[in-house]
């Protein structure tokens, strides 16, 4: 029967997650079970994961399982009668009546648990999330600047060799310009963005990030390194020192905040941290940092002349490993510092050569287990912006999860990599991306050799996982019809599909909302930018008004009013999801227009969302539209992110 199937998925995730006496809550949404957890020491993840018709885990405020649209709420309500109580209601414990000595074992459990998530969250973990608070925000503005960066270059070459004329020398001078506005004054926007992450005020730490450019000393004025009597050079000491000593502008800020009367505190708090961090910063930071900076990279310098191929396969090998533990953004500094000081990051394009080894496994996995369509979906809407350079989603929902096809695109990351320090002096002129992407910022015209690399790569990573990286498991067809079925789900508004006959072919999706458009791997939210429920994408809306994304039939719309389920005539199965972790609103935010049954037409308004009452609430406004029966999909046009009005062609979309 079919209830057995979603009893029998239900059952299986409370085994792994300790027992029904483990949950306190259980809920729902349009694609996750959302279980609030006592004791996470009882919870076996990898377990999880492997349950049948299970698209992935996400462990937030609760742990989330997805399951996808239509199955997810038949399995969480035999979940939920299995132990006798309704949705969101608490479950009983193991014991409601437990002895005094089972009180204490179970408080101590809570403690331990607790405990156990602090100790989490280490200190070089603190570090990492703040050197990616600081360099996230400014990685556009690094490519953007590189690729001028990189026009000029071409431009100067052609007029050195008489292929342009003198006349050309302007334009080349205000594109220097234009690059120089970032590089220049970089360490005032560093210092700024690290006083938001250390919460200090941004203006100081501005101000202290300039500090180090010497403003106002101008020759033969100069300030004596106090430890070798040489001048102080501006920008000494480079962005590592402008880090530290914001970090430290941040603290004597807070000391003061709380020694100096409130009425003067305005007037004296920022004038004695700016004091007192200024003369630290001029006297100690800049001479000490200076050296160790400097120092960094000499010696990253030398390991890659010196170690040469063999330094290119180890950093190709282990760079996967580093982006899976969050541990590649301690290498932003030091990319921006290499930048300042040779005009190029060597590092970059071998660690580049990490995702190349993911496409190349991709592909091999895409023949090798082409029965296998859930995995080769995965594959196709990953392996695009996998070739781009943006490798989370192949890394997190095609190789890690197989295992073995992880460690041989590793291999392969590790081969492009020897090619790149074989052939040495291959550096980018900004960071941010990777793959082709990264071809038009590669310094001194060396492009061709990191193609070498990237193609190296690609087939050091499919070599390896054709004959040695493919699960048995991995190249046999799993039953979907768990994870993708689309039945109206129960606690939604919902009617019978009206009978429509379905004709494979082209579809077009246009934008379900005004105002920024972006990839779904970009969605701040894993079950989405990892597309477990399918590809597509987003929009954060500058408007409330919400239309419909292709013609086609209402399925559902859920009684928290957050996602709408429909059809259209070329077969998709379309998901609206109106803001992120909306679900738990209750629909307040939400006046939907339509009702299960309801032909629709694109670009007619569907629904309202209240953007300031979602944002009030702690909450995201993204609009989704997700494709949930990627297994049915032939092809699937990539998108343009910028600013987008609604009702304005998005996708294309052709079914088989």
């Amino acid at each position: 029967m079919a209830e057995d199937k979603y009893s029998v998925m239900g059952q299986a995730i409370f085994d792994h997650v300790g027992g029904p006496g483990n949950v306190e809550k259980l809920i729902h949404c349009m694609t996750r079970v959302r279980m609030t957890i006592r004791d996470y020491d009882k919870v076996d993840m990898e377990g999880l994961k492997k349950i049948p018709g299970v698209l992935g885990v996400v462990e937030e405020d609760t742990l989330q399982v997805v399951i996808g649209p239509g199955a997810v709420n038949k399995v969480a309500l035999a979940m939920v009668n299995s132990v006798g109580v309704e949705l969101g209601e608490t479950f009983p414990s193991e014991s409601t009546h437990a002895s005094n000595k089972e009180a204490v074992n179970a408080k101590a459990a809570e403690v331990h648990a607790a405990q156990k998530a602090k100790l989490k969250q280490t200190w070089w973990r603190q570090v990492l999330q703040a050197i990616s608070g600081i360099f996230i925000p400014l990685i556009p503005v690094f490519v953007g600047a590189g690729l001028v960066s990189g026009i000029a270059a071409i431009l100067s070459n052609l007029m050195v060799a008489g292929t342009i004329g003198k006349n050309w020398t302007d334009i080349i001078t205000v594109l220097k310009v234009i690059n120089g506005g970032l590089f220049s004054y970089l360490a005032i926007y560093v210092g700024i963005n690290s006083a938001t992450q250390f919460k200090s005020t941004p203006g100081i730490g501005g101000a202290i990030g300039a500090m180090t450019l010497l403003p106002g000393v101008v020759a033969p004025v100069t300030i004596t390194n106090i430890f070798n009597g040489q001048p102080l050079a501006a920008g000494q000491g480079g962005i590592i020192g402008v880090i530290f000593a914001v970090w430290i502008a941040s603290m004597v800020e807070r000391k003061l905040h709380k020694w100096i009367p409130d009425s003067v505190d305005i007037i004296f708090t920022p004038m004695l941290t700016l004091l007192v961090v200024g003369a630290f910063t001029i006297f100690l930071v800049m001479p000490i940092a200076g050296v160790v900076s400097s120092s960094l990279v000499g010696a990253i310098q030398w390991v890659l002349s010196v170690g040469g191929a063999f330094s290119g396969f180890v950093l190709g090998l282990f760079f996967l490993p580093m982006v899976m533990f969050g541990l590649h953004q301690i290498l932003t500094p030091i990319h921006v510092e290499m930048i300042a000081k040779l005009g190029y990051t060597p590092l970059l394009p071998i660690l580049a050569m990490a995702g190349a080894g993911q496409v190349g496994a991709a592909i091999a996995l895409w023949i090798r287990a082409r029965k296998n369509k859930k995995l080769t979906g995965l594959i196709k809407g990953a392996l695009p912006v996998g070739i781009l350079g943006v490798g989370e989603p192949l890394i997190y929902g095609v190789t890690l999860p197989l295992g073995r096809p992880f460690i041989t695109a590793c291999i392969g990351g590790g081969i492009g990599g020897a090619v790149i320090g074989g052939l040495g002096n291959i550096g980018a002129i900004a960071i941010g991306p990777s793959g082709v992407a990264l071809i038009p910022l590669i310094a001194n015209g060396k492009w061709l050799g990191y193609v070498f690399g990237l193609l190296a790569a690609y087939a050091g990573g499919f070599v390896a996982t054709y004959f040695f990286g493919v699960p048995k498991s991995a190249m046999v067809d799993e039953d979907e019809e768990v994870a993708v079925a689309a039945d109206a789900p129960v606690a939604t508004v919902s009617a019978p599909e009206p009978a429509a006959a379905k004709v494979a072919g082209k579809g077009e999706l246009v934008a379900t909302a005004t105002g920024d458009l972006l990839p779904m791997d970009q969605v701040n939210d894993d079950v989405f930018s990892k597309k477990m429920v399918g590809d597509g994408f987003a929009i954060n809306p500058s408007m409330g008004t919400v239309v419909a994304p292709a013609d086609g039939t209402i399925v559902s719309v859920a009684d928290t009013k957050h996602a709408i389920m429909m059809t259209t005539a070329n077969g998709m199965e379309l998901l609206l999801h109106l803001g992120l972790d909306t679900v738990e609103l209750g629909g307040k935010p939400f006046t939907v227009n339509v009702k299960a049954g309801d032909t629709v037409h694109a670009g007619q308004q569907i629904a309202l969302m209240d953007l300031d009452a979602i944002k009030q609430a702690g909450k995201q406004t993204t609009v989704i539209t997700a494709v949930t029966n990627m297994d049915a999909v032939d092809s699937i046009t990539p998108i343009t992110a910028g600013k987008i009005d609604e009702g304005t062609l998005v996708q294309t979309v052709v079914t088989k």
